[in-house]
């Protein structure tokens, strides 16, 4: 196999989070001391990965990129230390980090007033480090305020009938009169913005961000008219202040609970689906010369694991390289049929070493490390 030019195998190791449990890192860690405990000769290079939402920034870090520490507001205005990631003057912002869910104080869900101001203001920070890309990774959020906080927090005004401005979140959009985007940072002009999302929802309607997403933010029947409403008068009052059609119906549009459509509406911003773009980013193609297998996986290999997320992407990835991989998880509903059609050689589930799922989130590192001893 190709590896063994040297002589000795190569594997790559390239593992999302177990989410409530492990890190990525700490995923790939465990893997890769399974495998050399077992297997010392191996040569093993760790990738850490992710999808544009939660985890992105902190697998930036593991790949070389430096962090750089921010204060922003939360999702509901309490102020929360983030991180942006840099290499050169590219920089990753994270809404997940930044504004949301994993930021809603206690985990009180508040669908009609979380904003995503704070990522805005993340943004801000990076324009003023000096950053000519930004890449904003959306996943995660806790609003549905259609980006309206995140363009408050870089210079756009939203009034009111009386010309006062509007509170923040979602439902306060039913009361907007008029969008000002006099205000809006003028470096925005000269940088080039890109949106790593994996949904291609709309903005509006039936497939848009309050249909889709909003009931896993707390919002009821009730909230989601709110919601709706308040989001048609917005993408409205954003056309007549760009005095030309916004693009509510174009992909990724309804990301993260709108936020997607302003950036490509009023940030002049583009769609990438962000498994690619990371995986570009951390390098991942370069660490597959010569591999001999790809070990990837997360806490739950499952259909939504299938419809884009991060462990598909290597799955997809090492395909086209013609190298096999193996999947570990904590626990898996695929059938053997559908993880093949997925590119997996193999799935190692946690549950299988120990059936109490408690222990099986505990003991993660140690099950992990068992498991890897088994791979090669």
């Amino acid at each position: 196999m190709a590896g063994h030019d040297q002589g000795r195998p190569v594997v790559v190791v390239a593992c999302d989070k177990f989410k409530g449990s492990l890190t990525a890192r700490e995923v790939d860690d465990a893997v890769a001391a399974g495998i050399l405990a077992a297997h010392p000769e191996t040569e093993v290079r760790i990738v850490p990965i992710a999808d544009g939402g939660d985890g992105t920034v902190a697998a930036l870090a593991g790949a070389g990129f430096d962090l750089v520490p921010v204060e922003v507001a939360g999702p509901t205005l309490d102020p929360v230390a983030a991180h942006y990631a840099v290499r050169g003057d590219l920089a990753v912002v994270e809404l997940a980090d930044t504004c949301g869910l994993l930021r809603l104080p206690g985990g009180r869900l508040a669908p009609l007033t979380a904003t995503s101001r704070g990522l805005g203001e993340a943004v801000l920070a990076a324009l003023d480090g000096g950053a000519r890309t930004i890449v904003i990774g959306l996943g995660g959020s806790a609003s549905n305020d259609g980006g309206s906080g995140m363009l408050r927090a870089l210079g756009v005004r939203l009034l009111d009938a009386s010309g006062a401005e509007l509170a923040e979140g979602g439902a306060a959009l039913q009361s907007l009169a008029r969008i000002d985007l006099d205000g809006l940072d003028p470096r925005l002009r000269d940088i080039e913005i890109v949106v790593a999302c994996d949904v291609d929802n709309p903005l509006l309607g039936p497939r848009g961000a309050v249909a889709t997403f909003s009931a896993q933010k707390g919002a009821g029947p009730r909230e989601q008219a709110i919601l709706e409403e308040s989001l048609t008068t917005y993408a409205s009052l954003i056309s007549d202040a760009l005095g030309r059609s916004a693009p509510e119906d174009t992909p990724g549009a309804g990301a993260a609970g709108g936020v997607g459509f302003a950036a490509l509406a009023v940030l002049g911003g583009r769609v990438e689906r962000g498994v690619e773009l990371l995986l570009g980013l951390v390098g991942f193609a370069e660490a597959l010369a010569g591999a001999d297998l790809v070990v990837t996986g997360e806490g739950s290999f499952d259909h939504q694991t299938l419809s884009g997320k991060a462990p598909m992407g290597v799955l997809q990835a090492a395909r086209e390289a013609g190298i096999p991989a193996t999947v570990v998880c904590g626990r898996t509903t695929l059938s053997p049929t559908e993880a093949a059609e997925a590119g997996a050689a193999g799935v190692r589930a946690l549950l299988d070493l120990e059936p109490d799922p408690e222990l099986c989130m505990t003991n993660a590192a140690e099950l992990l490390r068992q498991l890897g001893g088994e791979l090669v």
